[in-house]
């Protein structure tokens, strides 16, 4: 198990994290110095637990939201998929009568039985 060394509101923490991840794990942790910072400067030193929760709460309504946009898109999505597949039956049926229209059109005419005259 790799070891990362990660920097919060100016205090350094170790942490583990699988091996080839210690670049996401730094990456993340520095998004959430962000928040902490952001916090900070708005509302100065109110304490290391309330700025960590007050962060992690903005953290969570950002996921929030995005789930909620997910749940649309995905609800969106599946609603064109259906009528994707409409269409496409559809379109595989116009065009199997397309081809039997095609198929009488082209088919050339039974030669009239010996003894009728034409």
């Amino acid at each position: 198990m790799a070891q990362v060394t990660v920097n919060i509101d100016g205090k350094a923490y170790r942490m583990a994290c699988e091996e080839g991840q210690q670049e996401h794990l730094i990456d993340l942790a520095t998004q959430f110095d962000r928040y902490v910072g952001h916090l900070k400067a708005q509302f100065g030193e109110i304490g290391d637990l309330r700025l960590t929760v007050m962060a992690g709460i903005m953290v969570m309504d950002e996921l929030s939201e995005l789930r909620r946009r997910l749940a649309e898109l995905e609800a969106s999505h599946s609603g064109v998929e259906a009528r994707e597949e409409t269409l496409m039956a559809a379109i595989a049926e116009l065009t199997e009568r397309i081809n039997g229209v095609t198929r009488k059109l082209t088919a050339r005419p039974d030669p009239a039985p010996a003894g009728q005259a034409e």
